[in-house]
């Protein structure tokens, strides 16, 4: 016996709940089952922002917001002058929850707990009476004439529309490509690059505002860059992984790195520094003190790494030595050997291929009464509350497609 729904949701996440939520509120009378392959609903909002739930980012301009998306910058400018960031603050301020905005223009909730959105949100599918069904693995997905049919492990569902909101899913992807959807194959965005190296060893958690960029390619990023014990992490190299995801996939994340510890400063302007340093600080000892805004454990490293000795006065230093140290602060170069997963907020590049998408309904161009949102489709973001507001943006626009058919 199945069970019918006017709509079902495929995934229980961010931009599931999201999207049911927006169809319930403005029309009771539909219908709607929210299907969850885990025993539990809003896993990936559980563990974003350190369990703080990063909901967006404080960027209202949409032509600026979708910069911050590698994939997707395109399709989304569409979608974010429906329903942008601004919006989003309203939605959840609407619905008990306030946000704030921190110094890097991050927003979270002001209890600081994923808790409060995952509440919210099941209070509300309560509240609306929407089904959420979890340990609902699909097994199958068929179009028939006039309704769709999903099979889980364990029973059959029949709906009119069909929104399928499941991320970074392979074997959901696979079932849409049975359908006829391409899938752009995925490779993992947002990761930390693994390094060994003597001038770095010893430094875990030193951290400097630095300009990275990937030897032989175009690909090259700015921010704070954080030293860790298995290499170098922090926004810049989060922005540089993003942005080259692609590119370094396919150097199976071996490639040379070029550091510029200094951010924009020149190989010429560094050497003009230290070699006035080298006549007003005559007296000192080079590796004391860094002279720039720059920490001093690295600074230290990278004197000993240039040739100068910990004793080395700046009046004893050649010509050759500074130039080496001058290199080593503005072109340094680092092997990278490998990735590492950026704490839990494992985020792919890729999914379903974004020409056979309506942005403005998000509705498939190739099957009536299916639906994406979220990160099921191949649209991806930098870290800091981006890849959230594709889900809320996403969602709001396939919830009143299916609201205006109704």
């Amino acid at each position: 016996m199945s069970k019918s729904f006017d709509v079902v949701i495929a995934g229980g996440g961010a931009a599931g709940f999201f999207t049911a939520i927006n169809i319930a509120e403005a029309n009771p009378n539909v219908k709607i089952a929210i299907l969850e392959r885990g025993k539990e609903v809003l896993s990936k909002v559980r563990i974003s922002g350190g369990g703080r739930c990063n909901v967006t980012h404080a960027c209202f301009v949409p032509n600026d917001l979708v910069t911050y998306y590698p994939r997707g910058e395109k399709e989304l400018r569409g979608p974010f002058n429906k329903f942008c960031t601004g919006d989003t603050i309203d939605w959840f301020e609407q619905h008990g929850v306030t946000l704030k905005i921190e110094d890097d223009g991050r927003m979270f909730p002001i209890t600081d707990s994923s808790q409060t959105i995952i509440d919210c949100f099941l209070e509300a599918t309560q509240k609306l009476g929407i089904q959420v069904l979890t340990s609902q693995s699909i097994q199958s997905v068929y179009k028939a004439a006039s309704h769709w049919k999903i099979t889980t492990q364990n029973e059959n569902y029949l709906c009119e529309d069909l929104v399928m909101t499941t991320g970074s899913n392979p074997k959901i992807w696979q079932m849409l490509q049975g359908l006829g959807h391409s899938i752009v194959p995925p490779v993992p965005s947002l990761f930390t690059f693994n390094i060994k190296d003597a001038r770095i060893k010893n430094l875990m958690g030193v951290s400097a505002l630095a300009s990275v960029k990937v030897k032989n390619t175009k690909l090259e990023a700015s921010g704070p860059l954080l030293i860790t014990h298995w290499g170098m992490s922090g926004p810049g190299i989060l922005r540089l992984s993003a942005w080259g995801a692609r590119e370094l996939a396919a150097k199976n994340y071996q490639f040379t790195l070029k550091v510029n510890w200094l951010n924009d400063v020149l190989f010429n302007d560094c050497l003009d520094v230290l070699k006035s340093l080298k006549h007003e600080q005559a007296k000192k000892q080079i590796a004391k003190k860094s002279p720039f805004n720059f920490p001093n454990r690295l600074w230290e490293s990278l004197v000993l790494a240039s040739g100068i000795d910990a004793a080395t006065r700046w009046a004893d230093a050649t010509a050759k030595q500074l130039n080496a140290l001058a290199n080593q602060l503005v072109n340094a170069e680092f092997n990278v050997n490998g990735k590492s997963t950026f704490k839990e907020e494992f985020v792919t590049a890729g999914g379903i291929e974004l020409k056979e998408i309506n942005f403005k309904t998000m509705q498939s161009k190739m099957l009536d009464n299916l639906y994406f949102a979220g990160e099921i489709m191949n649209v991806d973001a930098i870290t800091g509350g981006f890849n959230f507001q594709n889900a809320w943006t996403s969602g709001y626009l396939a919830a009143q497609t299916i609201l205006n058919k109704k």
